[in-house]
């Protein structure tokens, strides 16, 4: 039988991303997908060469802007390791608020995209029109909806005084509500279910054998992730990873599903274990070594390799993006899917080509 060889991207109505894949076809069933990167390629960690290891914390916000504020902690986080400076608990705590608050949002633009993926244009709208509670709150205590730019080194440069904290937690009640007026919809559906469970299955052996990170991991069955190693405020906050065991596209959704529904709670448990004290600390002299720092991204962990020698410029920066590592995944699970299907599965992965060509 005769195998066609079908382009799918970096342009398609589906795909937020521009992400390529060249798919081997034989009577619409995927036989191969060889991935092709580097359509967005912006040379960001260059620039450590050239900018002031201050500066590279704008710098690192823009790798994606959707989790901007969990890159720009887990740089600081690096640099503070390296100096070894202590951030003040309070700033730990609202790094903690703002990351959750990164994380809904992101996990509430996914299932949006995701139920435009099989056609649910309406659930797309409803869950969209939810995100943007949380983008008025980014928006009303960091001065900007996106790229929210709150941390320094030595802790953050803005505080939340108790009437943002009402305010952020009577928000939240809402958004809470919302979510869950669309669960039977979103995970209890027929159409729902007929186009994603059993849908690019990933075995718990292949996601931990081919280093898959995030929802995908926790998908198969693997219990990781990076906030269980107790970094910032998550030591103090009790906790638990969300798993699934399926490995489908379903059980993808499902695990970010109900992580939006725990970040709230997240959020809710940070502001009320918020402690009194300063934001930040004075940071004197420059970072000089190396250092690995983690942390968890609404897609998985994302690593910072930091080197420095003393001057005001970062001699080494690498970051490994939770994309990154979920791509060679993806290539395992689509040979043997329809071609139709292709786009749900794609969108499962939660694709940030912009994090992983930085």
């Amino acid at each position: 039988m005769a195998r066609t060889i079908v382009p799918f991207g970096p342009q398609h109505p589906v795909l937020p991303e521009p992400i390529h894949l060249s798919l081997t076809v034989e009577d619409e069933i995927v036989k191969e997908a060889v991935p092709a990167l580097g359509y967005v390629h912006r040379g960001l960690e260059k620039l450590a060469d050239i900018r002031d290891y201050n500066q590279m914390i704008q710098i690192v916000e823009r790798v994606c802007g959707i989790c901007s504020m969990i890159h720009a902690a887990c740089y600081c986080q690096g640099i503070e390791e390296m100096m070894k400076i202590e951030v003040p608990r309070r700033a730990e705590y609202l790094r903690v608020i703002w990351s959750e608050l990164h994380r809904i949002h992101s996990h509430l633009l996914w299932l949006g995209l995701f139920a435009d993926a099989f056609g649910f244009e309406s659930l797309f709208m409803q869950f969209w029109r939810i995100r943007e509670r949380i983008m008025d709150i980014n928006e009303a205590t960091t001065g900007n909806r996106v790229i929210v730019s709150v941390n320094i080194i030595g802790g953050t440069r803005r505080d939340l005084t108790p009437e943002q904290c009402a305010w952020i937690l009577s928000e939240l009640n809402v958004v809470e509500k919302q979510i869950r007026e669309l669960q039977s919809t979103m995970l209890s559906d027929y159409s729902v279910k007929k186009r994603t469970v059993g849908i690019g299955v990933l075995s718990k052996e292949q996601a931990f054998e081919l280093g898959a990170a995030g929802p995908m991991l926790r998908a198969s069955g693997v219990a990781q992730d990076m906030r269980m190693l107790g970094y910032g405020a998550y030591k103090y906050l009790g906790f638990e990873p969300i798993v699934e065991t399926a490995g489908d596209s379903y059980a993808r959704g499902k695990v970010r599903f109900r992580e939006t529904l725990q970040a709230v709670e997240l959020v809710r448990k940070a502001i009320a274990g918020l402690p009194e004290g300063e934001i930040a600390v004075k940071v004197k002299g420059r970072p000089n070594g190396e250092v690995i720092s983690r942390v968890e991204q609404p897609r998985g962990e994302v690593m910072y390799y930091i080197k420095a020698n003393g001057g005001k410029n970062l001699e080494r920066l690498r970051i490994r993006t939770p994309t990154f590592a979920n791509i060679p995944p993806l290539a395992v699970i689509l040979p043997g899917t329809e071609l139709a299907d292709v786009p749900v599965i794609v969108l499962s992965i939660d694709p940030c080509i912009s994090c992983t060509e930085r």
